[in-house]
């Protein structure tokens, strides 16, 4: 991150973007204002600000995929549901397992092997516990991204399965016509 101030967010960055492209920041889908030449800027609105973490030194930055993409990962939309806390992190093989605890809120969407967002990276849940859940980052993910400088006690940005809420959503109408 270059700055934030009075709600302007800057960032440099390598992605080609345009005025009006959506850019994952931290998980937070923003709308790009301004681009000068790898500096990009966005407006962030209170909403935002009230719902996300605020945006460290370094931020993890995805491009929107593009129709007729391939999708190579998990289907998010970089809306922000919740925080999370750090609970842990510990060495695994050549990577780390990172504990994160949520609200119940949070803890209702997940299951074993589905998708979480964390800071804007979608992840795959390794292991759940009545407190929150379990990542397995691999060594590509801790080079490319922010995550392999968490530390218990640090709060996160979470998105979780759009598909699950969804469901959730439409399940009492299905009860009620059967």
């Amino acid at each position: 991150m270059k700055s934030f101030e009075d709600g302007r967010l800057v960032v440099e960055s390598a992605i080609r973007a345009g005025i009006g492209d959506s850019i994952a920041v931290d998980g937070v889908c923003l709308t790009v204002a301004q681009n000068d030449d790898g500096r990009l800027a966005f407006d962030v609105m209170a909403e935002t600000q009230r719902r996300a973490k605020p945006f460290g030194p370094e931020v993890n930055l995805e491009s929107a995929l593009r129709a007729g993409d391939p999708l190579g990962g998990h289907y998010v939309q970089g809306h922000v549901d919740a925080m999370g806390t750090v609970r842990t992190v510990e060495p695994e093989g050549d990577g780390n397992r990172v504990w994160i605890d949520v609200s119940d809120d949070v803890l209702r969407y997940l299951v074993e092997k589905g998708s979480i967002t964390v800071d804007g990276v979608s992840l795959t849940v390794a292991q759940l516990d009545d407190r929150g859940f379990a990542v397995a980052l691999v060594q590509h993910t801790l080079a490319i991204t922010t995550l392999d400088r968490l530390a218990a006690g640090d709060t996160v940005n979470l998105e979780t399965d759009v598909l699950a809420k969804y469901v959730e959503r439409l399940l009492p109408g299905l009860r009620s016509s059967q």
